[in-house]
């Protein structure tokens, strides 16, 4: 599933690209139909994300509300006045990626492509398009309904807005669930998904099974801190990258004495500590890291790194 850095990326791409525009909406597949046709033709205003949720919204005061699910996913393109990465959502490659248009914009850019599979909404510009698959909820909503919607999560850490910290550290305070399941409640924090869980936890040396009401307010606040950094560094590179450079293999410039690969990030097998690493060497204690079904998710762990 698309963790929180992936939706607020697309929620700055959306700014970036068609704030501003009148554009044409329609549901090629026919499933958003009636939602479509009530904000084809109208300016989007502007765009938001909130955990997982991402809010456009449209100069009448109506919300294009989408939250993508396991296997959703925004495709994009347009012309030289169009910029940004040509698909956002669920990875279609192990592991947490985007894809580029390396190329640069169709030059002859005519237009949008004819539909490709089941799109429900397709949104043009004057420039380009975007088109969803895949997602969980896709609706048109009133700004009272969207707020709502967004009165119902908790904090996002990539909002990071005052009293988020206060409040993340009193929502575990009450609660005697295992973190390994509050980090996954939207209520107690937006955005973060099973990657994130897993490697926040082994970074801040945390028994899953512990509960939150047992952790230190201060334990807390670093976890909350570390989130933060984490999801903000996973905005900037497009993907979840986790270890520091010094856990990196360098596959390709080893000869001219770099640790670092080429283009700067890691091969997929060095961005996590813990996550899909399941009977391999801990890379700090060596002990086997361990794969575990919580909550009907699949957990990843080290048991001599995470100890109560």
């Amino acid at each position: 599933m698309p963790e929180g850095h992936s939706v607020h990326r697309l929620a700055r791409q959306f700014a970036d690209v068609f704030a501003g525009e009148r554009l044409a909406v329609s549901s090629p597949q026919g499933r958003f139909a009636q939602g479509a046709a009530v904000l084809d033709g109208h300016v989007l205003t502007g765009s938001a994300a909130h955990g997982k949720h991402l809010f456009l919204g449209f100069e009448h005061g109506l919300v294009l509300h989408v939250h993508l699910g396991l296997y959703g996913a925004w495709d994009f393109g347009g012309d030289a006045d169009f910029r940004g990465a040509s698909s956002i959502g669920a990875p279609r490659k192990v592991g947490e990626r985007e894809f580029h248009d390396d190329g640069g914009p169709d030059p002859e850019y005519a237009g949008p492509p004819a539909p490709v599979g089941a799109v429900r909404v397709r949104l043009v510009s004057g420039h380009g398009w975007a088109d969803l698959r895949g997602a969980t909820t896709c609706e048109t909503l009133t700004e009272a309904e969207a707020d709502a919607v967004e009165a119902r999560l908790g904090p996002d850490p990539l909002r990071n807005l005052p009293g988020d910290r206060d409040s993340f550290i009193a929502g575990l305070a009450t609660k005697r669930t295992p973190l390994a399941t509050l980090l996954m409640n939207q209520a107690v924090i937006a955005g973060v998904g099973n990657v994130y869980r897993a490697e926040l936890l082994f970074r801040q040396r945390l028994d899953p099974w512990l509960p939150g009401a047992a952790l230190p307010a201060e334990a807390a606040g670093r976890l909350w801190d570390d989130t933060v950094a984490m999801m903000s560094d996973g905005v900037r590179d497009g993907r979840i990258i986790t270890t520091p450079a010094r856990y990196w293999t360098d596959h390709g410039s080893a000869a001219r004495g770099s640790t670092v690969p080429v283009g700067g990030l890691p091969a997929p097998e060095d961005s996590h500590f813990v996550y899909r690493r399941q009977g391999l060497d801990c890379r700090d204690c060596g002990t086997a890291v361990a794969l575990t079904e919580h909550a009907a998710r699949k957990l990843y762990w080290c048991p001599g790194c995470q100890q109560d």
